[in-house]
């Protein structure tokens, strides 16, 4: 992944030192009058030019076709605005600058994986890939109210909050839309909506392989050796299965697990047996860092970091696969957030299908006891999405819905502040979700299917962190299941049938059958990891206490470390105060980051 660009307009007086960021030798491509256009730092094979007058178009990041393909493409397009088609005809995952004229158009990926942001550099609307990057052009300050969301919230804040940037006066185009560049200023365009989820489970399974053997048929080694993660679950093992039908003598790479009830090393072992010429790495628990060891380590200055428990694992996992002469790993990264199961879509189901709908139900019912109450209140409840949001304003501070009710709703949960939250910082939080209610719209028509992509777009802009960790020991990551072609190949397939109780991740286990071990696509579990957390946070606690003893977030009447500290120091039956603490983790370590930036002109 680059490590940033910026997109200028055509304007008089621009030069490459407008966009400083932290480019040490930027490379440049230039408008036709000789003024910047691009200017950032990426490999070669990273980026793709065509030019079909008065079209010029630019691609970033992982796209397997030749400049010869892109030249085809482009000379198909009549007016700017058709070049939001290349976006989805074209395999990979990749930012797109389009330009004709003044005018320009830049997208970004529809996971979320790759982001638009722009602001205003003195009088010069600019964009970038990278939010920090921005805020150094703008000497752009801390937005406290959306750090107060992200802290209220947690880690299950949505998008299109999740994805304001905690940088004031940087703004984030949304997943489906572009932005329009010219040198009076700027505007945001919605281009792309989701398929309708109407093809059934055989075709679009077939379809969704179709991507998948794209997506990592154009991921082969080149330099130095391929790599993929090996698992156990399905996500990643189906990566590794296709990696391996065009590089049978891959590394295949998994943590070793902390606990006797995970049974992710039965199944990654089963697996290895079908992988006679791999190479097959397990890094064992007693080489691994713990969870939460150096929590005052920092990722990167774009946005607090979410997964700070195994940020140190991370780093050492990429440098031992660098060790192995890895440059290219492939991870299973988006695999639960398109294939695992979002609720939502049986509130449509029930009014279009209800004899169908009800089969479902007891089948979850039976499964994970859910109580009939909560669920007839939840499917009889009608609200649109901004409804969803001014309820979580309201309930904040309210107790947490119990623990067996699913989500019906927009929301993919409940939203509830932490103990440790002030009262500025509810008041701050509840304003910034009230102010996102005014314009919220919902991703799609069915809830289930608004479901699948919030929980995807929530999660990829934190793996494109994960890709950055990699990159610091010279090994691109790869995540196809970010993929353009293969985000809509998933969602386009029935959501009864992409989602059941029967049967586990139903649409990528029909699409792998007869290239994965059935051993795997039958497998009914998942790994289970909660006894590694709570050890690493007792080995730890000393360290988590020593880095909120003289907090910022504090400094900044966001949280109370008196009942931090209690909380950390009381024990807990379940998980979800260890992953509270995570959040507030990569919270803490951003804002500690962001008051140490170099000093801007014009820094507020």
């Amino acid at each position: 992944m680059s490590k940033g660009f910026v997109v200028l307009p055509d304007a008089p007086g621009i030069h490459v030192t407008d966009a400083p960021g932290p480019f040490n030798s930027p490379n440049v491509i230039e408008h036709p009058s000789g003024r910047p256009w691009l200017v950032g730092e990426w490999d070669p094979d990273e980026i793709l030019e065509a030019t079909a007058s008065p079209m010029r178009v630019v691609v970033i990041g992982f796209c397997p076709v030749t400049t010869t393909r892109l030249a085809d493409h482009c000379r198909r397009i009549r007016t700017l605005s058709e070049a939001a088609a290349l976006v989805t005809e074209l395999p990979g995952s990749f930012h797109l600058v389009a330009a004709a004229g003044p005018a320009i158009h830049v997208y970004g990926s529809l996971s979320g994986l790759r982001q638009v942001f722009h602001a205003r550099a003195g009088h010069l609307p600019v964009a970038s890939d990278r939010a920090d990057v921005l805020a150094i052009m703008t000497g752009a300050g801390v937005d406290e109210k959306a750090l107060a969301a992200r802290l209220v919230c947690g880690g299950l804040l949505p998008p299109p909050l999740s994805d304001r940037s905690v940088w004031a006066g940087v703004s984030t185009v949304p997943h489906d839309h572009r932005l329009v560049l010219e040198p009076h200023g700027t505007a945001e365009e919605r281009w792309w909506h989701p398929p309708e989820p109407d093809i059934p489970l055989l075709e679009g399974a077939a379809h969704l392989r179709d991507a998948l053997v794209t997506a990592t048929d154009g991921r082969r080694a080149g330099s130095g050796s391929l790599g993929a993660d090996l698992s156990g679950g399905m996500d990643s093992t189906s990566l590794c299965f296709l990696a391996a039908r065009h590089t049978p003598d891959l590394l295949t790479f998994r943590w070793g697990e902390a606990e006797a009830g995970n049974d992710d090393a039965y199944f990654a072992g089963e697996s290895a047996r079908w992988l006679p010429e791999a190479r097959h790495v397990v890094a064992g628990q007693h080489e691994l860092p713990p969870v939460f060891a150096h929590p005052d380590a920092a990722a990167d200055g774009e946005r607090p970091y979410p997964f700070s428990r195994t940020l140190a694992r991370v780093r050492y996992s990429a440098h031992l696969l660098a060790e192995h002469g890895v440059r290219r790993h492939i991870a299973g990264h988006g695999g639960d957030e398109l294939f695992g199961r979002a609720p939502g879509y049986l509130y449509r189901l029930a009014r279009r299908h209800p004899a169908i709908a009800l089969r479902h139900l007891r089948g979850y019912r039976a499964l994970h006891r859910w109580p009939w109450d909560g669920v007839v209140h939840q499917l009889k409840r009608r609200g649109d999405v901004r409804d969803w949001w001014l309820g979580q304003a309201a309930e904040l501070t309210r107790p947490a819905p119990p623990r067996r009710t699913p989500s019906l709703d927009w929301g993919l949960a409940s939203l509830r502040a932490p103990a440790w939250a002030t009262d500025e910082a509810v008041d701050a939080a509840r304003e910034a979700l009230r102010d996102t209610a005014q314009h919220a719209q919902p991703f799609a028509h069915d809830r289930g299917q608004h479901q699948f992509l919030t929980a995807l777009r929530t999660t990829a802009p934190a793996y494109r962190q994960v890709a950055r960790l990699y990159e610091e020991s010279g090994v691109r990551l790869h995540q196809p299941y970010l993929d353009n072609q293969v985000v809509e190949a998933a969602l386009a397939v029935r959501l009864h049938e992409r989602v059941t109780p029967r049967r586990y991740k139903p649409l990528l286990a029909t699409s792998m059958r007869g290239l994965v071990p059935d051993v795997v696509l039958d497998r009914t579990t998942k790994g289970e990891f909660s006894a590694d957390l709570r050890a690493g946070r007792k080995r730890n606690l000393t360290a988590l206490l020593e880095l909120f003893s003289d907090s910022v977030l504090s400094d900044m009447g966001l949280i109370s470390t008196g009942v931090l500290r209690s909380q950390l120091l009381t024990p807990h039956a379940g998980i979800s105060t260890d992953i509270a603490v995570e959040d507030l983790i990569g919270l803490e370590v951003w804002a500690r980051a962001a008051r140490q930036l170099p000093p801007t002109p014009g820094r507020r």
